[in-house]
């Protein structure tokens, strides 16, 4: 009935003037893709960079960096390529090789599928995307091998068969047995398979960052200890997998994550990124005749390698600010510093193949879009493409971005605000904080509509104060505040987030007797976090797909952050919520998908069951056929769940 009365109140305040008044539907919030500004794709000529291509749906527009000028078009013809020659692929659990005439050679033949040749491993962590590494020359093909036969299985429930049947996952549970790394390289010549030899650390160790010497004779990995607090840069013959020298170790009592292969600017210096020298993910330069290391990106701010040439590197830094990033390059000759972006926001550009140009694809918090294409030199920037604002025609309350200073006082934490439709400073308002704050994140950036989830706008529209911030723990600030959380996870977290929210509740227009909290995953896990240390405080919260309790959490994200129970017994004692299930007093709403192999059912279903221990009300809703992301509509079902939720509950 409040839904109701409240669209009725809008429709009559909008009547004079509707198009003004027109407000978020759940499926706009959700799936609407036309509320995503307009792209403009552009790449650079492979026969001259000094050229750009525009496809425009029918022809492939050709124009003149330095002048603009459309220089000529033509059809878009549709081929049908073999893009298997001269390729590896995957088959099932194993490799195989095309050759030049598409004949198919067996890599690797295993019958046993804990074998598995040719994947991402490690869960994808570190970096790893793929489990394929050609040559430059074509003649190897590198590839990962993982046994996952120690490692424990998890079932998940498959209710679309008449019984039901459970389909059984490998999962490396935290201080449990994990899967083995190997390196196998293929010689397409001998069709002969050599394994690098790497003995370091234990047979648990995690193999990372695979990079080719640009003769094609040696490979170099980042091999890294479970415990991942010490890594060696290792050289291995290409030919015969034997070791040939340890490059340079990385070593931190918090942890070590490598995630970026090396680069080799020529056959002696390769670009190294790390963050555990000088405080700061940056670049460095190492040469293998000297032996040395030395600093290129000499900037106290979080780098990431783009692209580089014989004479300059290429990079993103958060130098202007952790939520803005910009496009800078570095001399190799003598270490001149060139900013190339020049608008405020979140830059996205694109180096020419030789190095002389660049696209530029960006937003800022009031602009949806801009295309532009640049020299390297900075003589050239032209905008070549502005889009319209997606949300025009809609009723749109104003998005604010500011900081708040975490709770230990040392850093400015990143916010964005949302308040109702109509505000009026005088009324009070029910706030919802949204919540991630788990590493590898950055929620908040000065980038169109601060990455606005439109279902903020869509409570907004609706009466409620929204709030998004960042914390110590994420990205974009330093080695130190990423490794704040370092052994509790949630701790620091939870620490920032109040003090974010004490700032906000400050304001009296803001109402304290009616706080809300929601995330997922990691913000699953911090809002039942913040449901059971500040109860005072919350009155509604809706956790999707929480962590309840690290030691069920995988092998390769949790002992990097938590260690083990082993080793760490007291940050999982304080961290772990089966213990905090008894201090919740709000009302807790917890959606989960029920085949979920990133957090398992384990997680949420043994809160319920410390909940019922404890004479704990709470409230539970499944997605039968979900996994850890709800998606299509029945992700559509779940926001409006969670809306209801707090409309029930909290309005």
């Amino acid at each position: 009935m409040r839904r109701i009365l409240l669209f009725v109140a809008l429709c009559i305040a909008g009547f004079a003037s509707a198009e003004e008044r027109k407000l978020l539907s759940m499926e706009d919030a959700i799936l609407n893709r036309n509320l995503i500004p307009q792209n403009y794709e552009i790449r650079f000529s492979k026969d001259n960079p000094a050229i750009y291509e525009h496809a425009n749906g029918k022809e492939i527009e050709q124009y003149d960096i330095r002048t603009g000028k459309l220089l000529s078009s033509k059809p878009i013809l549709i081929g049908m390529p073999n893009p298997f020659r001269n390729k590896a692929s995957i088959k099932e659990n194993n490799v195989v090789w095309h050759d030049a005439d598409g004949k198919v050679y067996k890599v690797t033949d295993f019958a046993d599928k804990n074998i598995v040749c040719g994947q991402a491993v490690s869960r994808h962590e570190f970096g790893i995307d793929g489990g394929l590494f050609p040559s430059p020359d074509n003649s190897l093909v590198a590839f990962y091998q993982k046994d996952e036969s120690k490692v424990t299985t998890f079932p998940l429930l498959d209710i679309t068969s008449r019984t039901g049947s459970l389909v059984e996952i490998k999962y490396p549970m935290n201080g449990m047995a994990s899967e083995r790394v190997s390196v196998g390289v293929y010689n397409t010549a001998t069709q002969k398979v050599v394994y690098l030899n790497v003995t370091d650390f234990d047979e648990e160790r995690y193999i990372t960052n695979l990079s080719w010497s640009p003769d094609s004779k040696t490979i170099y990995v980042q091999v890294l200890n479970r415990a991942q607090k010490e890594m060696h840069l290792n050289a291995y013959d290409a030919l015969s997998g034997e070791f040939i020298a340890t490059i340079l170790t990385e070593q931190n009592d918090r942890w070590v994550e490598p995630q970026n292969p090396i680069r080799f600017i020529d056959n002696d210096r390769f670009i190294y990124t790390t963050d555990n020298r000088d405080g700061y993910k940056n670049l460095y330069i190492h040469s293998l005749s000297k032996g040395t290391t030395e600093r290129l990106t000499k900037v106290y701010a979080d780098v990431e390698y783009i692209a580089h040439n014989d004479k300059s590197v290429f990079y993103y830094s958060a130098e202007v600010s952790p939520i803005e990033r910009h496009l800078f390059s570095v001399s190799l000759r003598n270490g001149k510093v060139r900013r190339l972006t020049r608008g405020e926001g979140w830059h996205n550009c694109t180096i020419s193949p030789d190095g002389k140009y660049f696209s530029d694809n960006y937003s800022s918090l009031n602009i949806p879009r801009i295309v532009a294409v640049g020299s390297t030199d900075g003589k050239i920037y032209r905008e070549v493409f502005h889009a319209e604002n997606p949300s025009k025609g809609y009723n749109y309350s104003t998005i604010e971005l500011g900081s708040v200073k975490s709770a230990c006082g040392k850093y400015d934490n990143h916010y964005r605000l949302i308040k109702p439709l109509d505000f009026d400073e005088n009324k009070k308002y029910p706030v919802i904080l949204y919540v991630y704050g788990g590493p590898h994140s950055q929620m908040v950036t000065n980038s169109f509509q601060a990455q606005l989830r439109r279902w903020e706008m869509y409570m907004a529209q609706r009466g409620y104060v929204v709030f998004v911030m960042d914390n110590r723990g994420t990205l974009n600030q330093g080695a130190e505040y990423e490794k704040a959380i370092h052994r509790q996870c949630g701790k620091v977290e939870m620490e920032d987030q109040m003090a974010g929210l004490q700032w906000l509740l400050s304001h009296k227009w803001a109402d304290r007797e009616r706080v809300g909290v929601h995330g997922w995953s990691y913000g699953g896990f911090m809002t039942i976090s913040l449901m059971t240390h500040y109860p005072e405080v919350f009155k509604v919260g809706v956790a999707g797909g929480p962590v309840i309790d690290w030691k069920w959490y995988e092998v390769m994200y949790g002992e990097r952050y938590m260690e083990t129970e082993a080793t760490n017994p007291e940050g999982f004692a304080a961290t772990s919520l089966i213990a905090q299930a008894k201090n919740l007093k709000g009302k807790l709403l917890i959606c989960q998908g029920a085949i979920d192999d990133v957090v398992v059912w384990q997680h949420s279903l043994s809160f319920i069951d410390a909940c019922i221990d404890n004479g704990v009300a709470v409230d539970y809703f499944p997605y039968p056929r979900s996994q850890h992301n709800v998606r299509g509509k029945w992700r559509v079902h779940l926001m409006q769940k969670v809306t209801d939720y707090f409309e029930d509950y909290l309005r």
